[in-house]
């Protein structure tokens, strides 16, 4: 957030109509800070001051800004403002604008577009929403291995100042069959007559139009790269998706599954700008259906009620029991979900996670239960006031404490298989998390807890 002595500063400015001034203020910001400020100013003005903003950054600072700020400006600005701003903005932002805009809007931008620009938009606009198809910019420099470097920077700085991305070339046979790669650094290193294909890599880290865009997106990640090529079925060219693209799905991704995590329907709007009733509607089916769930935990204390009325000294300790195993389930289950996300579990590497956790939770389980039976042990029979005998005391703390190790050890396997199971089944891991697996271990550790109360008690 920006000082507010700036944006009152901004706005006592333009109601003096002192013009100049405004741009020499801006002049020390760039273009992402300025759609900040932009977005701190009543609307109104923030419209105004873009409109006096030049013509060579307005298109990345427009580009910058919320869904509602650019629909308030495409609505304020003249027919020719709108068609030198997507004259400079790249295809990849002219299709993330048309998919926040409402339909009277999105005629608006198509009609001011020319007809190249209009193709590439319908080309995107076909992909499936989570393919790296729908992410990616068709505008690139691709170049021919006979080129010699010479040649190459001289196509570059002719067509370098269309593109998005100039950090990474692209070399193409026939048809724009994709053969190698190669980043300034090696074209700016390399003497002027050196041929690009003695040069170029071909060790090609690529994707497909169709993979999964969270993929994709950790490829970046995996490889350090700036840009990454796409290519169709026959492995040609169609385009590139840029880090800061990458950087954008991870952020969305993350966040829905934090929202899944937390048990409510992601929203693609902030929370600020998501009204009440959305709020509710995202999260009551989550609610009623944990809600309803929790019911089988009734049932069972129900069901044992009968058989157990006579050791009503046990019913303290289930808080408890419930408490420990959701919070060992769900420490399971967020490693695990993390583990996926990064790609770190394949084949049998389940199998070895699995096995890992049923060593933890039997440290966890011994240590916890260990502990436990001293505290009962210490409560009850010294600080109990002789209300328990020796012999009671020690079949409580024996009670609670094997049903505890017990109870860890299926929390954290449940937390481990779970997750993974949910990715073989081709849903997101996240739904397995806190609210889930608390649930389901709940249920468990009573089974467990009533169960071993029935064999130490012999009722």
């Amino acid at each position: 957030m920006f000082e507010k002595e700036i944006t009152e500063n901004l706005s006592l400015l333009l109601s003096e109509r002192k013009f100049s001034e405004i741009k020499e203020i801006l002049k020390e910001f760039n273009e992402v800070d300025i759609a900040e400020i932009l977005a701190e100013l009543k609307e109104e003005d923030a419209v105004k001051i873009f409109r006096i903003i030049p013509k060579e950054p307005a298109a990345e600072i427009f580009a910058s800004m919320d869904s509602d700020l650019q629909e308030s400006v495409i609505s304020a600005i003249t027919d020719r403002e709108l068609h030198n701003i997507l004259n400079e903005l790249f295809v990849d932002d002219t299709v993330d604008l048309l998919e926040e805009m409402p339909a009277n809007m999105v005629n608006r931008i198509l009609k001011h577009t020319d007809p190249d620009t209009r193709k590439s938009i319908n080309q995107l606009l076909r992909y499936p929403e989570d393919s790296a198809g729908s992410l990616m910019n068709t505008e690139f420099i691709d170049l021919k291995k006979e080129m010699t470097v010479k040649g190459a920077l001289v196509h570059i700085r002719r067509f370098g100042d269309s593109v998005e991305d100039i950090s990474t070339f692209y070399v193409t046979e026939k048809d724009r069959v994709l053969i190698g790669t190669l980043s300034l650094k090696d074209i700016i290193l390399a003497s002027e007559d050196t041929l690009i294909s003695d040069i170029m890599d071909e060790r090609i880290v690529f994707c497909h139009t169709g993979d999964d865009k969270e993929e994709v997106a950790a490829m970046f990640t995996k490889y350090g790269l700036l840009a990454m090529p796409v290519v169709d079925t026959e492995n040609r060219i169609v385009g590139i998706i840029t880090v800061d693209d990458a950087v954008t799905v991870i952020e969305e991704e993350t966040t829905e599954d934090f929202e899944i995590m937390a048990a409510v329907t992601p929203s693609e709007d902030s929370y600020l700008k998501t009204g009440v009733f959305r709020h509710f509607a995202n999260r009551i089916p989550w609610l009623m259906i944990l809600m309803l769930s929790a019911a089988i935990t009734g049932a069972i204390i129900d069901s044992f009620e009968s058989r157990l009325s006579s050791l009503g000294f046990l019913i303290g300790f289930i808080p408890m029991l419930m408490n420990t195993g959701g919070n060992c389930g769900s420490q399971t289950s967020i490693l695990i979900i993390r583990c996926l996300a990064l790609g770190e579990l394949k084949g049998l590497d389940v199998l070895k996670a699995w096995f890992k956790e049923i060593r933890i939770s039997l440290l966890c389980g011994v240590s916890l239960a260990l502990v436990n039976f001293i505290r009962i042990f210490i409560m009850k029979y010294y600080f109990g006031g002789g209300e328990f005998a020796l012999s009671l005391v020690i079949d409580m703390a024996l009670t609670v404490s094997i049903s505890l190790l017990i109870t860890v050890i299926f929390a954290k396997t449940i937390g481990c298989l779970l997750p993974v199971g949910a990715k073989k089944l081709g849903f997101d891991p996240a739904i397995m998390a806190s609210p889930f697996i608390t649930t389901i271990v709940d249920s468990l550790s009573l089974l467990i807890y009533f169960n071993v109360a029935q064999i130490i008690f012999n009722v």
